[in-house]
This record gives structure tokens, C-alpha cells and sequence, in this order.
């Protein structure tokens, strides 16, 4: 778990170290990889070595994690980000050898898609674990529905040939309950899928709301591996 730790935290600061700069317009992820990122903006503002930075949290774990370290974060809709971002840096669940993602473990896969898409650039932090060959056979799929649909989505994403589980909250009795007030379903696939088809067939569901693959914005990925170095694959794009 420490060994683990350690490589996450070498992914984000990676990242911000290459890819931040001030002035910058920036979304900042959900999640135990992305929280490092979080902190490493925070850490360089604190020295000074950034500034000028209007930050677009994507959950409220985020966003308390903003408010504790000083960054200055804004909805999405405001005035100062206007509904555009320079660079969002996040984590995954999975990525595959065409930088694709299954993204949601956290349950904040809507507003992460939301900042992933409005950003001209788009970088995701790993650590080596989370690299696979295809998606959706390991880490559970997860999709966003409004509670009314949780039969009939469930079932129709059983014929695109998911497994489908409601998600269950830890510490609560009861399933999660995303922060739009929204049910999560995890979806297995035991054949192989096609996820940018996926991705598009599983958002014409009447009642969903979003799922969690990311295929239609390609990032650059940073993979920390256990042995200390950090491998960046993919094209920064515009950061």
C-alpha cells in the first residue's frame, strides 16, 4: 500500500511539474491519485512558483482539498473560467494501450467528464497498476442513472451485455448516492467491447446519465512504476 502511495504521488507531481503553468485556467480530479496533483499545485503556490491559477474541482472531496491548501477554485459556469478549461489533471481506474479510460471509481465520473471535455488539454496520473489490455473486463464500468431508471437501465444495459450491480455506499446503509442525488450501476463485461461504441450506446439508455469511459478525448497518461520512474505516453496537447 505504501509502495503504492509513493507511485501515485510521483505521477501527479509529475504531471504539474510538467504541464502547469500561471495563469492557467485548471481541472483538478477526484480520487487518491489526482488528490496528489491537488496538492503539488497547492505546494507551488505556498513557494510562489505558481500563480494566478482559477481552479475547477470535481467533487466536493476536491474541492474541500482546494479550500484547505489556498488554491482558488470556481464553478465551471463562472465568470473567471467561462466554461472553458487550459489543462484538467484527474486519475483512472483503467487505461488501455490507446489511452482510453474507465473513470469513476470515485463517483464523480459527471463533473469529470464535464471538465475532461471542456479542457483544450487533458492529462490522467497512474500508477502501473492501473495499465490493462481492454477495458471493462477487470474494473467494474460505472454509470450514472436517476433513480427511476434503475430497473429499466439495468436491464438494458444487461442486453449490451453488462453484468450490472447497484453500487452500495461504505458506512451507510443503502447504495451510493452520487452529489446530483443520482444512483450508480457497475457494469462488467466479459467479452471483449468496443468502449467508444460503448460509450456512445450506453448514453442513449432513456435515464442514464453518464458512464464512465473516456474515449473521445485522447490524454497524455503519466504511469508511475515501482521502481521510481514515471512514464509519460501520449501528446500533452495544448498545455
Amino acid at each position: 500500500m505504501e509502495q503504492q502511495t509513493g507511485m501515485k504521488e510521483a505521477a501527479g507531481r509529475a504531471a504539474v511539474d510538467a504541464l502547469v503553468h500561471s495563469g492557467m485556467k485548471l481541472g483538478l480530479g477526484t480520487g487518491s491519485t489526482a488528490i496528489f496533483a491537488i496538492r503539488r499545485v497547492g505546494e507551488l503556490l505556498a513557494q510562489g512558483a505558481l500563480n494566478d491559477i482559477s481552479a475547477f474541482a470535481t467533487s466536493f472531496q476536491s474541492e474541500l482539498e482546494c479550500e484547505r491548501l489556498g488554491i482558488p477554485f470556481y464553478p465551471l459556469n463562472s465568470r473567471e473560467l467561462s466554461g472553458g478549461l487550459d489543462l484538467t489533471i484527474d486519475g483512472a481506474d483503467e487505461v488501455d494501450p490507446h489511452n482510453r479510460l474507465i473513470k469513476g471509481g470515485g463517483g464523480a465520473l459527471l463533473i469529470e467528464k464535464i471538465a475532461a471535455y471542456a479542457s483544450a488539454a487533458y492529462a490522467i496520473t497512474v500508477d502501473e497498476s492501473k495499465i490493462v489490455n481492454s477495458l471493462g473486463a477487470g474494473f467494474p464500468v460505472p454509470v450514472e442513472v436517476i433513480p427511476a431508471a434503475r430497473v429499466s437501465a439495468g436491464k438494458a444495459l444487461e442486453a449490451l451485455g453488462g453484468t450490472v450491480t447497484l453500487r452500495e455506499a461504505l458506512r451507510k446503509a443503502g447504495p451510493v448516492i452520487t452529489e446530483h442525488g443520482n444512483l450508480i450501476l457497475d457494469i462488467r463485461f466479459t467479452a471483449p467491447i468496443n468502449p467508444a461504441e460503448m460509450e456512445n450506446n450506453i448514453n442513449q439508455i432513456p435515464g442514464v446519465v453518464e458512464n464512465g469511459f473516456f474515449t473521445r478525448k485522447a490524454p497524455v497518461v503519466y504511469i508511475a512504476h515501482l521502481d521510481g520512474t514515471v512514464e509519460v505516453r501520449g501528446k500533452s496537447g495544448q498545455a
